[in-house]
C-alpha cells in the first residue's frame, strides 16, 4: 500500500509540475514537435533529436515488460502501454500506482508476447538506442541544450520525463525477472544502469515460461 501511495503523490506532483511550474510553453513548440516527429531535423539541436527518439524508445522497453506484466492484472496493461508512447511516465505512473505484484505468468504466449519476450528485440532496441545516443553525445550543442531547458516547457518536461523513465523500470524489473526464476545479482546492474541497464536485461532475460497444462485420459484416471 505504501508504494502505491508513493507512485500515486509523485504521479501528481510531476503533473503538478509540469503544467504548473515548469518553464512555458514557447510560440515555436509545435512545429518543433512536428519538425521531429517527420523526420525535418534540419536545425534542430541534435541532442533535442537524440531526447525525442528515445522517448520513443522507452516504450518499447517498457511495453516488453508491461504486456506480460498485464497478464496476471485486471488493469487493461495495454491501455498504458499504449498511451505512454505519447505522454510517457504519465501513462505509466497510474498503472505502477494501481498494480498488484505479478510474479508469475498465467497461460500461454500468443506471437505478440513472443515477439515482445523476443531477445533479438532486444538488441534490436540496444543497437538503436546505441547509434541515437553515440550521435547526441557526438553532435550535439550542450550550452544550446541547457538554454532550451531552462526556458522550454516541452524540453523541460520531456527531459524529466526521461530521468523519470529510468527510475521507474525497477518497479516492474523484480517481478518480471521472477516470473522466469533469473535469480541473479544483475538487478542492480539492470536497474541502476539509466537506458543502457533495462536495455542489456532485454537481451539477456531467458524466455519466459508457458503454463502448461497436462491433459490426463480417463483410461489413466481409472488406473
Amino acid at each position: 500500500m505504501v508504494r502505491k501511495i508513493a507512485f500515486g503523490v509523485l504521479w501528481l506532483g510531476f503533473t503538478f509540475y509540469a503544467f504548473v511550474l515548469a518553464p512555458p510553453n514557447q510560440p515555436d513548440t509545435f512545429e518543433l514537435i512536428k519538425d521531429l516527429s517527420t523526420g525535418q531535423w534540419q536545425g534542430i539541436n541534435p541532442l533535442v533529436i537524440t531526447l525525442f527518439n528515445l522517448m520513443g524508445i522507452w516504450p518499447m522497453i517498457y511495453s516488453a515488460v508491461l504486456f506480460i506484466d498485464g497478464r496476471g492484472q485486471k488493469l487493461p496493461a495495454w491501455l498504458f502501454a499504449s498511451a505512454s508512447f505519447g505522454v510517457g511516465a504519465f501513462a505509466l505512473l497510474p498503472y505502477l500506482t494501481l498494480r498488484n505484484a505479478n510474479p508469475q505468468f498465467p497461460g500461454t504466449k500468443n506471437a505478440f508476447i513472443k515477439l515482445l519476450d523476443s531477445r533479438i528485440t532486444g538488441i534490436i532496441l540496444l543497437v538503436g538506442t546505441a547509434i541515437l545516443v553515440a550521435y547526441g553525445l557526438l553532435q550535439g550543442d550542450w550550452s544550446n541544450f541547457i538554454q532550451q531547458w531552462q526556458s522550454d516547457r516541452f524540453i523541460h518536461v520531456m527531459s524529466l520525463d526521461f530521468c523519470l523513465l529510468c527510475l521507474l523500470f525497477p518497479a516492474l524489473l523484480g517481478d518480471d525477472m521472477a516470473r522466469r526464476g533469473w535469480q541473479t545479482e544483475l538487478f542492480w546492474l539492470f536497474a541502476l544502469i539509466p537506458l543502457f541497464g533495462p536495455l542489456i536485461y532485454l537481451c539477456l532475460r531467458p524466455p519466459l515460461p508457458e503454463e502448461t497444462i497436462k491433459v490426463v485420459s480417463k483410461q489413466q484416471l481409472n488406473v
